[in-house]
């Protein structure tokens, strides 16, 4: 479970690769995960997070307090 985001749960999507002969064979569309370190003011510690690039777009708009509640309501230990 490498490539899945902690806040929107994206993971791994799978599909053919398309030759130009139109042979297909299996391949994965793995998500943008990026870790990224974010100060949590009501621990008074610093959190990692596995993130994608949308998810941190989402920490940005809705604050880290909110985005690790939602990742604890989801059942994931920080």
């Amino acid at each position: 479970m490498s490539a899945h985001c902690m806040l929107t749960g994206a993971q791994p999507g799978f599909g053919n690769r398309i030759s130009h002969s139109h042979r297909r064979t299996p391949r994965r569309f793995d998500p943008n995960i990026q870790s990224k370190r974010y100060w949590l003011p009501s621990e008074g510690r610093y959190v990692r997070l596995r993130l994608s690039t949308k998810g941190i777009k989402t920490v940005d708009t809705i604050g880290i307090e909110a985005a690790v509640a939602r990742i604890r309501a989801r059942g994931v230990r920080i």
